[in-house]
């Protein structure tokens, strides 16, 4: 395994603070395709990638995750960018399936010098009817459930050291 790829996984973090300049689209590309080549089971492919740029959707979403949590703020931490990952539910994989596209994306963002932070309550909204509402909408199946998403963009501030790794975290047998 290259040494560059370890460092890559070894220095992302969560950034919960962003800079308000748009991602370019080659970058947001990079990203989304990054998470297509997740591994699923069977091959499935069940997850579904909507990434957010439009304000009013953004916005909207934003209110409706921070809905789920009882309160006003933005849970994406004013990112510029949302993308949410959505699954068959179906697929008896759909979690898994969804959390490998967030982590492949995670990854790919850091190494194109982006910012990331995994945010929950998705499965939440799309069970919810206003979700019902938004897939609609959007054309999409109701059947999906949600998995999770990602903030994106420009960190806004030099992200932290990581915290030590607990003891006991390898077992080997």
């Amino acid at each position: 395994m290259e040494n560059n790829f370890l460092s890559l996984i070894k220095t992302r973090r969560s950034v919960r603070a962003y800079k308000p300049q748009p991602v370019p689209s080659e970058a947001l590309d990079a990203v989304l395709e990054a998470g297509t080549y997740a591994p699923t089971g069977g091959g499935r492919q069940s997850p579904t990638i909507i990434a957010i740029t439009d304000p009013k959707y953004r916005q909207e979403i934003a209110r409706l995750n921070a809905e789920v949590m009882g309160n006003n703020t933005d849970p994406y931490y004013g990112a510029p960018v949302v993308i949410l990952v959505l699954a068959d539910g179906s697929a008896n994989t759909f979690v898994e399936d969804g959390s490998c596209v967030l982590e492949n994306m995670m990854l790919a963002a850091h190494a194109l010098g982006l910012g990331t932070v995994w945010v929950h309550r998705e499965r939440e909204i799309f069970d919810s009817e206003s979700g019902k509402d938004l897939l609609r909408e959007w054309k999409l199946p109701e059947t999906l459930r949600g998995v999770g998403a990602i903030a994106l963009g420009y960190p806004a501030q030099e992200a932290g050291q990581p915290a030590a790794r607990k003891q006991n975290y390898i077992v080997r047998i």
